[in-house]
């Protein structure tokens, strides 16, 4: 399996000052716990700029060379990389069968790839892994073994995503870019649509995020605008491969399901509702 993260030099004010060097290592140690059993890559894309900030032991992808600023003009320009040229970069730069994105401030426990094969094995060809929400206290790279014994508490938002390789060239991500809402939206669903066998991992103790937020600070709204038609824009070239028996939450009764699809900020109930009223008429047809 190949695991890819887009690192960048943070400013000392931001969070990522500090949850950066968490992850890195903690996805080293990860790997060092599967080391002789399974191979695992680890690879960074990240812009010229940023090189600096790659440690060892990751492979360094080819520099990525555009940005949401080559699609759409911000009255704030904020360079934020496309999640489409990051993946193109992990797909590019291994061979490895399964490939897997997370957000750079998401780290890793020690067990994470072991979980992962584990899951392959069971004939998954993608899946998502909801992280745990620990408290700010853990600031050095050092508290990694305080950090694995903190089970930490759930959180629903998507953020670490797992495929087979063979999926890359069917994801419809149209100019998503990192860093703001929607990208967790636009790449869950194109693996709910895509994936012959698709599953949710919800509360089990595998990633963790500092922090016990459960929304990030608000982000700037003509980026989270723009996210949101880019997503719009790639629905209409996913639906004929959606099912909703693919969703999360699927073999829940109808109000329950419903319940669920609408309180999950990552399943936007219009899609939802698109959907059912679809599975409707088809069966109103067939009676």
């Amino acid at each position: 399996m190949a695991h890819i993260i887009n690192p960048f030099v943070a400013d000392p004010s931001s969070d990522l000052y500090t949850a950066q060097p968490i992850t890195f290592e903690s996805m080293l140690q990860a790997r060092q716990h599967v080391k002789g059993i399974m191979e695992v890559e680890l690879l960074a894309a990240h812009f010229e700029e940023d090189t600096s900030v790659v440690p060892s032991g990751f492979q360094k992808a080819k520099a990525l060379d555009r940005s949401v600023l080559s699609r759409h003009t911000f009255q704030k320009p904020v360079r934020l990389p496309l999640i489409s040229d990051i993946l193109q970069r992990l797909y590019e730069g291994s061979d490895a069968d399964y490939l897997i994105y997370s957000n750079v401030d998401i780290g890793l426990y020690s067990g994470f790839y072991t979980r992962v094969n584990e899951l392959i094995h069971e004939g998954y060809d993608a899946f998502i892994i909801n992280r745990r929400r620990l408290e700010a206290r853990y600031a050095e790279p050092s508290q990694l073994p305080d950090i694995y014994r903190d089970e930490g508490r759930r959180h629903p938002g998507f953020d670490c995503f797992v495929f087979h390789r063979s999926l890359f060239p069917k994801l419809k991500l149209e100019g998503i870019c990192i860093g703001v809402p929607f990208i967790e939206i636009a790449f869950s669903q194109n693996l709910f649509a895509l994936a012959k066998r698709f599953t949710l991992i919800e509360n089990e103790q595998l990633t963790f995020h500092i922090g016990m937020e459960i929304f990030k600070k608000r982000a700037p709204k003509e980026y989270v605008a723009y996210n949101q038609t880019q997503f719009w824009n790639l629905v209409p070239q996913l639906f004929a491969d959606m099912d909703l028996k693919k969703f999360p939450y699927a073999r829940h009764i109808w109000p329950v399901r419903l319940i669920r699809w609408g309180l999950h900020p990552c399943i936007p109930i219009r899609l939802v509702m698109k959907l059912e009223w679809q599975r409707l008429k088809k069966r109103l047809r067939k009676a």
